[in-house]
């Protein structure tokens, strides 16, 4: 909604467009590949992955694995077509890891685990806020 100015119409337009089906509007029904094509097309970014999902994890390290359970309670989850529900890395992850609410502004990967348990205090704390909702 944001990279269409919250008008309603635009948005509508872009699901549909990457849906192929003219009856769908809703983003929460979008894969995740989905909303990637949508965002590479209005920034005109190629598809050679220039820019860093930092919310890409390791799956043989036990706190990444945590960061994933935190997701999935504070239902921060993306469907997808061969898993049904999966945290929001790319997405949700990806941007709170940039924003000026996160401990440490770097990508996951790329964290120390000292680092990276700031991010999990930070992250259970979101859930606790959400699941209080």
């Amino acid at each position: 909604m944001h990279n269409c100015n919250y008008q309603v119409e635009i948005k509508n337009e872009w699901v549909q467009w990457v849906t192929g089906d003219v009856n769908k509007t809703s983003l929460s029904g979008l894969t995740q590949a989905q909303a990637v094509r949508i965002i590479k097309q209005q920034t005109g970014s190629d598809s050679s992955g220039t820019v860093e999902n930092w919310g890409a994890f390791d799956k043989n390290n036990s706190q990444h694995r945590y960061i994933l359970s935190i997701l999935r309670t504070a239902n921060i989850v993306v469907k997808s077509q061969k898993w049904g529900e999966v945290p929001d890395t790319a997405g949700w992850l990806n941007r709170f890891l940039q924003s000026p609410k996160s401990p440490v502004k770097k990508p996951l990967k790329k964290m120390s685990p000292y680092e990276v348990s700031k991010i999990i205090t930070a992250l259970e704390n979101v859930s606790l806020w959400k699941n209080q909702i």
